[in-house]
């Protein structure tokens, strides 16, 4: 079929065609994420507050679609370059039999327990309807990012990253449409608050897999994914969950801090809740742009290390780190100058504000280096050693940020707890740059000796 343009094309042209329409898609399903919590800060700050904390179950579904299309792009990526097709096939498929036993897992899972999870954090019975409410539409539904997630990482393991962009934009600009309808009613449509919310948020989803699974079925793609002929291989699924599992307890680690904050909030005020909530949805704003560029990196190094190209897997990266920190210091800029201006999107009231500005200014300290640690994490994962990436995840978030919040907020108070944030990025760094140049260590220099052992 001819080179792919991920061992060929050069590298800046490479990484702008790649990470570009990821981007893209990743800054709509940003504002997506604003826009739905706008709308839903209209109805009440009990609303808010529900929707805020639900946003951690919202993350595991997240962790689980990320953690499958991980795999699956790494390896397709990696199969390429080294010019096995059918195991790359083989890979696709079984991401869509593994995303649909994901699936009935999360249903599962909404039935039983998602009304003791609201009970954890409040006894405001009109917060526990809407979140409960809420939740359990998103995980009835969930099979439609699943498997649009599934689509998507074949492709994007392919070096397609048009179409993939292509279904996001439907998904988050078809939400983004129907929640104002929805949620007020209009057009003729009831008003069904909190509830429309969610409903707008799962026809969006699906519409999305409906336009990605036609495009990776239908269209000549790289590679021809025939779910008739699956055969399970025990040696594809270790190789999808060793890359993927690891990206998944890193995204469900986040879930479990930020629950583990709103109960350290939830001791200072409420309206703290509904600050953490509304500042996860803006900073997505500028990182989601920065997992897009990551999405856009990842299969450059998994293609690159297939084929044992290190000068070009070295190039990737660098490209990456630099533009993800100067997007992040553009975000850090935006938080210090106009907080007060971000949180009155949210209808903010005057406590809401007060501890926001302090949140915001204090957190985006850490942006830029945060944005190091999300690159040198990317590389592990398209080298195959998501491992690392986990250790890094869960000493940050749960060894560091935890505990630094409730200490710094049990001597400091409130403002204090933020500062936790900050420490916890610094932690990160240290470890993640440590841990790559082992792995530069041992597994790329000693390609140079092969160079040299082959003249």
């Amino acid at each position: 079929m001819g080179e792919n343009k991920m061992g060929i094309m050069p590298m800046p042209k490479l990484m702008l065609t790649m990470s570009l329409p990821a981007i893209l898609s990743m800054m709509v399903q940003a504002l997506y994420n604003i826009v739905d919590s706008m709308f839903v800060s209209r109805i009440g700050e009990e609303a808010l507050t529900a929707v805020s904390l639900a946003f951690p179950i919202q993350i595991i579904i997240i962790a689980c679609f990320l953690g499958i299309g991980t795999g699956v792009n790494s390896l397709i990526s990696r199969k390429i370059g080294e010019k096995d097709l059918d195991s790359a096939v083989s890979a696709a498929e079984h991401g869509f039999i593994l995303s649909g036993i994901l699936y009935l897992i999360i249903v599962i899972v909404g039935i039983f327990f998602s009304d003791h999870f609201f009970s954890m954090f409040t006894e405001d019975v009109k917060i526990l309807n809407y979140g409960t409410d809420y939740i359990r539409i998103i995980m009835f539904f969930s099979f439609g990012r699943l498997f649009a997630q599934s689509a998507m990482s074949t492709l994007q393991g392919t070096g397609e990253m048009v179409q993939p962009m292509i279904a996001q934009l439907i998904g988050a600009i078809l939400n983004i449409i129907l929640d104002p309808i929805l949620i007020f009613g209009l057009l003729g449509f009831p008003a069904m608050g909190v509830r429309g919310a969610a409903i707008a948020t799962v026809t969006a989803q699906i519409i999305s897999m409906i336009y990605i699974m036609t495009q990776l079925f239908r269209r000549n793609t790289y590679i021809k994914v025939n779910l008739k002929k699956f055969k399970y291989s025990s040696s594809i699924t270790k190789q999808i969950v060793v890359v993927g599992l690891p990206v998944a307890i890193m995204q469900g680690l986040a879930s479990l801090m930020i629950s583990g904050l709103n109960l350290v909030l939830a001791g200072f005020d409420e309206t703290a809740v509904a600050v953490m909530g509304v500042y996860f949805r803006l900073q997505s704003l500028v990182f989601m742009p920065i997992f897009g560029l990551a999405q856009g990196t990842m299969p450059i190094i998994g293609y690159n290390f297939g084929a044992r190209n290190k000068n070009r897997l070295i190039n990737a990266l660098k490209i990456g780190i630099g533009a993800a920190f100067i997007l992040t210091t553009i975000g850090m800029l935006l938080f210090q100058l106009l907080p007060v201006k971000l949180l009155s999107l949210f209808n903010s009231s005057l406590e809401m504000t007060e501890i926001g500005v302090v949140a915001f200014r204090i957190i985006s300290l850490g942006f830029p280096m945060a944005a190091v640690s999300i690159m040198l994490s990317i590389s592990f994962q398209g080298m195959g050693d998501s491992y690392i990436s986990l250790i890094v995840s869960f000493t940050r978030q749960i060894i560091v940020l935890l505990p630094a919040a409730y200490i710094f907020g049990r001597f400091g108070g409130l403002n204090s707890v933020w500062f936790g944030f900050l420490f916890s990025e610094v932690v990160a760094l240290i470890m993640v740059v440590y841990f790559f140049k082992e792995a530069y260590r041992t597994k790329l220099l000693p390609w140079d000796d092969d160079v040299r052992q082959a003249i």
